[in-house]
């Protein structure tokens, strides 16, 4: 790497955070990670693998193409495209052999179709929407449409689910209705005979505050990367977080007292200072918002990140760290250190460490390493 900005995963973490989803749900539930966004920028395929090799069950994308990657990749285990697919894509389906949700039968005949055709019975995940708002069958509709799937040839029910919206809130009133609704859902569904398949609900927050959401399986997202979901979820699951974001000094410049740095000169220096340039900027997903916000650690100091942040660089003030030299390692996010949580990042900017995670561009390399030693203390 001749541009030595990149982000380091560690595959351990990854690995520890999906035994402990295993040890909260227990031997009997499936695990179905999201491994969607390019495995919320971590990378798909090594993360799908490494939750495959801790024990989960089946991966879940958001499109054939992300479905495509982990197949072409040597990934076997099942796969469940949790995004609606338009009648086109059902060629592509069978080719990789994916399980697919359904909530439109337009979809469902094409599928149907298709599989008829070849022979073949895919499987099929019968969404239903009981407070997203998003996708999925509405509530009082949802046996009538299992009976026009169930009557369909060619396909396979494999599943009924719904996801949740506020799992992740103090107030539990909206998903505890939920969790009734969908109950009263998959009972009557039952009772026309209709074999649904895997029963599942929970995301990351109904994993961690709602264990009567388990059913027969649940759908970890950000909590497989080692992040809660929000400041208000229940931490019952001890987690370790996955990435960290590194890059490398490459100028120092001594700048004089009200001397200005960067595009609009919003930062002005007050005393004789040192600043570093940083070849990271807003095209490898580090923020712009961090512009005169962000913060970065340098030979185990904290130190400001100064001036707007721009599409290939950043600069931060190593005024006040000791023997700093060009080539010294710059944190910007996690490597143990609190204050580069990803969290916490996020909060100073008014986002959620989601999109922090999943912005970080494709030209930055991922270094993949399997040790959880993160530890680090700050002074």
């Amino acid at each position: 790497m001749f541009r030595p900005t990149f982000a380091e995963i560690d595959l351990s973490a990854i690995e520890h955070n999906v035994r402990a989803i295993r040890a909260r749900v227990g031997p009997h539930v499936r695990i179905m990670p999201a491994v969607k966004a390019d495995g919320y920028g971590h990378g798909a395929i090594e993360v799908g693998k490494t939750c495959l090799s801790a024990g989960a069950d089946v991966l879940c994308v958001a499109s054939i193409e992300e479905a495509a990657d982990l197949r072409e990749s040597g990934i076997e285990a099942p796969i469940l495209i949790l995004g609606c697919l338009l009648p086109d894509a059902v060629e592509a389906v069978l080719d990789y052999e994916l399980a697919t949700t359904v909530c439109d039968l337009a979809y469902a005949e094409a599928l149907s179709k298709a599989a008829l055709a070849r022979g073949t019975r895919p499987e099929v995940h019968l969404k239903v929407d009981t407070g997203m708002g998003r996708l999925g069958v509405d509530a009082d509709r949802a046996v009538e449409f299992g009976c026009a799937i169930s009557e369909l040839g060619g396909l396979k029910m494999a599943g009924l689910f719904t996801h949740f919206p506020s799992a992740d809130e103090a107030d539990k009133s909206f998903t505890l209705e939920q969790i009734s609704l969908f109950r009263r859902v998959v009972e009557s569904v039952k009772k026309r005979g209709i074999s649904v398949g895997l029963v599942h609900a929970s995301n990351s927050g109904g994993i961690l505050a709602y264990p009567e959401a388990d059913f027969d399986a649940v759908r970890p997202g950000v909590i497989v990367y080692g992040v809660y979901p929000s400041s208000e979820v229940e931490k019952s699951i001890e987690l370790k977080p996955a990435m960290s974001l590194k890059t490398r000094i490459v100028y120092l410049k001594n700048v004089a007292p009200g001397s200005s740095v960067s595009y609009g000169r919003t930062y002005v220096v007050n005393r004789r200072s040192v600043i570093a340039t940083v070849p990271v900027g807003y095209a490898d997903g580090y923020p712009r918002s961090l512009s005169n916000k962000g913060s970065a650690l340098v030979r185990g100091c904290r130190v400001p990140v100064v001036g707007r942040v721009c599409m290939d660089q950043s600069l931060v003030d190593v005024t006040d760290v000791p023997d700093v030299q060009v080539g010294d390692e710059v944190v910007l996010y996690g490597g143990g250190w609190e204050f580069l949580d990803l969290t916490t990042t996020a909060e100073s900017i008014g986002t959620i460490p989601y999109e922090l995670m999943c912005a970080v561009s494709a030209r930055v390399p991922r270094v993949y390493r399997k040790s959880s030693d993160f530890q680090a203390e700050c002074s």
